[in-house]
């Protein structure tokens, strides 16, 4: 495999998973390449199926490799919502100043030992003979009661990791990318993809 496209058009996610494929000597592509694209409506109950949606489509459309993600929110007090609606929790436009702020609204007064939650990513590797693969992660953390930190994207600075005591949007790029939901399906991922590559060799 030397041609990859990562089927989204977010500059945090092709940041952060170029990144993670930097290692694999493949060109990364994504859909600021293509952008007459159709856009996929996420529609599925599940990470998994609208990772695989967008997967495949963009792999019919241009006829390479595709890996597309699915990643949410899932907040135990909250009965897992956000979840497959995270992107768009406040709105179908809206914007992830919007969608914190409606969090830190339902969760207004909760204790921190109830503040529970865990971001989880899905990921979907699609080829051109339309067999496809998922990878998926998890992270649990806290939702703090006031965003922290200016990197990452979406939820990140109100995501609390325990084990660092800093939010995602305060870790370095280097840890979140070993520690996140994300980072640990694209390890799974990796590992299959040079698994894949040894034994074509």
């Amino acid at each position: 495999m030397k041609e990859l496209l990562i089927a989204t058009g977010n500059s945090g996610k092709i940041r952060e998973l170029t990144a993670l494929l930097a290692e694999m000597e493949i060109t990364i592509r994504s859909l600021k390449d293509f952008p007459d694209l159709s856009q996929v409506i996420e529609d599925g109950n599940t990470f998994a199926e609208n990772a695989v949606k967008k997967a495949l489509a963009a792999c019919k459309a241009t006829a390479l490799p595709v890996i597309a993600d699915d990643s949410g929110l899932l907040v135990d007090l909250l009965d897992g919502r956000p979840g497959v609606h995270s992107a768009r929790y406040a709105g179908d436009d809206a914007g992830d100043e919007a969608n914190n702020k409606k969090l830190l609204a339902e969760l207004a007064g909760s204790p921190m030992n109830l503040r529970t939650a865990s971001f989880r990513s899905v990921i979907a590797l699609c080829l051109p003979d339309g067999d496809c693969v998922t990878f998926s992660g998890e992270l649990k953390g806290i939702i703090l009661e006031a965003a922290s930190g200016s990197g990452g994207f979406g939820y990140d600075p109100l995501f609390m990791v325990p084990e660092y005591g800093k939010t995602l949007a305060e870790l370095p790029m280097e840890i979140k990318n070993r520690i996140s939901h994300r980072g640990r399906a694209f390890a799974a991922l990796k590992e299959y993809l040079l698994l894949e590559r040894k034994s074509n060799a």
